[in-house]
């Protein structure tokens, strides 16, 4: 099947199929609402390349988010949303993926890219084999899968010691209060923001992180998401005062964590991580079917999940000036890396 290709001035041309493809995608990520507000805090100076892609028939079967940047001569093609993102790529269902590659193909021609950086992108959907890209780094991208369990069945595949720990702290924690509460007062919001920001801060021992520095763009995001009913913001509560937060985002029926924070003088009872089963319990009872911890291999997700799901960055090179390109930006980090180990 060919693709004709429609691209689009404004992203509100595209909004009626970009949410339907980032339905199709699963993707709280692909969706306009994070695209649109990417777009307002960090596309300045780009040349958007949004595409909608159809079918003979004219039928919408994928959107592609994509914008143009220059650096440094080149011409650079990388997906909206990158950066704060843990997952990005074209909006298609899986049986369009490689239809939809063959579209990219043929923006990256039209637009005279010299490079393609496709981050984030989920191992499982195979795209850098589709579009026929270098696969340049991998992170782990862990996952629960839920699909009908219940709370009980969840713990049973989990160690025993993880088991006794959950159950200790949080009946130690009965004793000063404890009760999760969910952010579901609008007017509550931009407080309840203020409370997750600062124990995110504490957590990082009053440092400064990616998700403090972009702080605009997360409360935008964060309205819209309450808004549309997918924002997931809870606290754990100690004698009326929250000392943790964990902030999520329900997508049809996955629920994605993305970030937290806790006050450090309960860490020993591990608020934090009781906070986090507490949201995978919810998750369950509200009959979600995937739970994903986001991008990072930290331990405390082995212990939540056996599962090793990768999101990987793919690079496409076009012409002379993009193979050199790519290739000496990658003999630098080989030499830096050997840089590395010697002073090591």
């Amino acid at each position: 099947m060919s693709a004709a290709l429609d691209y689009a001035s404004s992203l509100e041309e595209l909004r009626h199929d970009w949410e339907k493809m980032a339905e199709r995608s699963e993707n709280v990520f692909g969706t306009w609402e994070w695209a649109s507000t990417w777009w307002r805090h960090f596309g300045g100076g780009a040349r958007p390349l949004w595409t909608r892609c159809r079918n003979g028939q004219g039928a919408a079967f994928a959107v592609l988010p994509l914008y143009l940047t220059r650096r440094g001569g080149l011409r650079l093609v990388r997906f909206v949303g990158h950066g704060p993102a843990d997952e990005l790529g074209p909006l298609c269902a899986a049986a369009d993926r490689s239809t939809t590659a063959a579209a990219v193909w043929t923006v990256l021609e039209d637009a005279r890219a010299d490079v393609f950086l496709g981050e984030t992108l989920r191992a499982k959907a195979e795209w850098p084999q589709h579009l026929r890209a270098t696969i340049r780094a991998t992170q782990a991208s862990p996952s629960i899968r839920l699909d009908g369990s219940t709370w009980e069945d969840f713990l049973a595949g989990r160690s025993s010691n993880f088991r006794q720990q959950l159950r200790r702290h949080e009946r130690a924690l009965r004793q000063y209060g404890l009760r999760y509460r969910l952010c579901d007062d609008r007017d509550q919001l931009p407080r309840d923001l203020d409370i997750l920001f600062a124990l995110h801060a504490e957590r990082w021992s009053g440092g400064e992180s990616e998700f403090t520095r972009r702080h605009a763009f997360h409360r935008d995001f964060a309205t819209l998401a309450f808004e549309r009913g997918w924002l997931r913001l809870w606290f754990l509560e100690l004698n009326g005062t929250a000392v943790a937060a964990w902030y999520g985002l329900r997508f049809g029926a996955i629920d994605s964590y993305y970030q937290a924070g806790r006050e450090s003088a309960w860490r020993r009872y591990a608020v934090g991580l009781t906070l986090l089963a507490h949201s995978v319990r919810e998750a369950i009872a509200d009959g979600m079917r995937e739970y994903r911890l986001g991008r990072g291999d930290e331990e405390y997700k082995h212990r939540f999940t056996d599962d090793r799901s990768e999101v990987q960055t793919a690079v496409l090179t076009r012409g002379v000036k993009g193979h050199v390109a790519v290739a000496t930006a990658e003999a630098a980090r080989r030499t830096w890396a050997r840089r590395l180990v010697r002073r090591a």
